[in-house]
């Protein structure tokens, strides 16, 4: 592994924005500090002008390996991940097969071993009866426990009680949800036929899969997780009910203490259902793009530490099947090489800060999976990073989008930063347009 002296960089990092040079050598920072001199034998990376930030560790995508592969795999959008400065992901377990046995987890490791330019980790899905194999799962090479509290493909929608409550009890890792209520998402599905038949237009999405459906199921899943003490996170939480639930929940407890915390996803940062007019099913996901008065309540909740995650919730799909009547059209957007770039220009916008960027898309993902050596700027830790112009700009073209579904709903769209290296594991995977593909990345470890 080459070694890599990084000059003049602004660095932005645990709080801190300062100056300094970084020295990366056998895949780790091994040093920090104002002034490095070049021994004649690193590479050197002149940063002048650029802003360093931790990779970002995404928890969120769904990659669609095994099964979907026609949309997406954990090659191809791996590789957009780090165009997008994502030097890490955890991929959902909603494939097909289902990753709910261990035997189906240890298949996409050993893909992602092979294949992957980012880091990666993988969930282990829940069904109603899979307790046994939940019970086997490693928590020091697993990330977590995904439940579907809400509706999923295939059998994966957990909706028994018994099943649940004993989940909660029994997984020896993360349990992290996706919470809405399919009960009153059906009743409400089954009110718009009776009026619109198939053409249901898709401005209802955020009524059909309702603010109400997402904080019922969020207020049960907080329930079990408080019964059972658990280690417990809400995945992409789309209203502010819910920021309200959550910082209720962890009013007067510090970050370090506590058992039960969320996320925002940048389809719900980004979009407001005033987008449907104009994007259509693009944005149609699950949950919905909701109100602004939502998205301002999730961008306060990040701003004030009621949530600690952002994530992308990656979930591609092929144009022709986006292009279709609402119930037809399946639900999903690809995001994951456009994150940094679209919170940035919620940095421009002074809607978050640069510090907080970092803090929930790094630090904190880092502390809440505790995983070893990544997610900060420190000497001895993995050179997983990412150099980005703030002031460059970027259009959103048919040429240059990486998913292997080949559209993104920032089409024509101008971001007003420009990613211009990702490094993960010391090693170049993206620099100023060109993905280096020499080296894989590696599987997280959780040091629980």
């Amino acid at each position: 592994m080459e070694t890599i002296l990084i000059k003049n960089a602004t660095v932005v990092n645990e709080g801190q924005i300062f100056p300094s040079d970084l020295l990366i050598k056998d895949g780790r920072i091994e040093k920090i500090a104002s002034e490095i001199s070049h021994d004649g034998h690193s590479r050197i990376i002149n940063a002048e002008g650029l802003t360093l930030m931790p990779g970002i560790i995404d928890d969120q995508v769904h990659f669609r390996e095994p099964g979907g592969t026609a949309k997406a795999t954990i090659e191809t959008e791996s590789r957009a991940a780090v165009a997008g400065g994502t030097t890490s992901f955890m991929d959902m377990p909603n494939t097909s097969p289902q990753t709910v046995t261990i035997e189906e987890w240890q298949k996409k490791q050993q893909i992602g071993g092979r294949t992957s330019l980012a880091n990666y980790g993988f969930f282990l899905g829940a069904t109603n009866d899979n307790i046994e194999e939940v019970k086997k799962l490693d928590p020091k090479r697993c990330p977590g426990l995904k439940i579907f509290m809400g509706s999923s493909t295939g059998n994966m929608l957990v909706d028994q009680e018994e099943a649940l409550d004993e989940l909660f009890s029994s997984s020896p890792a993360l349990i992290a949800t996706h919470c809405e209520r399919t009960d009153l998402i059906s009743a409400a599905e089954q009110k718009a036929r009776e009026k619109y038949r198939e053409d249901v237009p898709v401005f209802l999405h955020p009524l059909i899969r309702s603010r109400e459906a997402c904080l019922q199921s969020a207020r049960t899943a907080v329930y079990l997780a408080q019964k059972h003490q658990a280690d417990f996170h809400i995945f992409h939480m789309s209203t502010k009910e819910e920021v309200e639930l959550i910082a209720k929940v962890n009013e007067g407890i510090s970050r370090e203490r506590r058992k039960i915390t969320a996320e925002a996803c940048m389809p719900h940062l980004m979009f407001t259902d005033a987008d449907y007019e104009k994007l259509g099913t693009k944005i149609k996901c699950n949950p919905a793009v909701k109100s602004k008065e939502d998205r301002e309540a999730l961008l306060e909740g990040i701003r004030s530490g009621v949530i600690d995650i952002i994530a992308t919730d990656h979930a591609p799909h092929l144009a022709s099947e986006k292009c279709n009547t609402y119930f037809k059209a399946p639900s999903g957007i690809p995001m994951c090489q456009h994150t940094l770039a679209g919170l940035i220009e919620l940095y421009h916008r002074h809607e978050l800060s640069l510090e907080q960027i970092v803090q929930a898309t790094s630090h904190n993902v880092a502390s809440r999976y505790h995983i070893a050596l990544r997610g900060f700027i420190r000497e001895g830790y993995y050179a997983d990073l990412t150099l980005v112009d703030l002031n460059g700009s970027c259009r959103v073209t048919a040429e240059n989008i990486l998913y292997k579904c080949g559209w993104s709903p920032f089409e024509g769209h101008t971001f007003d930063s420009r990613v211009i290296f990702t490094l993960v594991n010391g090693t170049v995977a993206y620099a100023e347009g060109v993905i280096c593909t020499d080296r894989k990345g590696m599987a997280m470890i959780y040091s629980r």
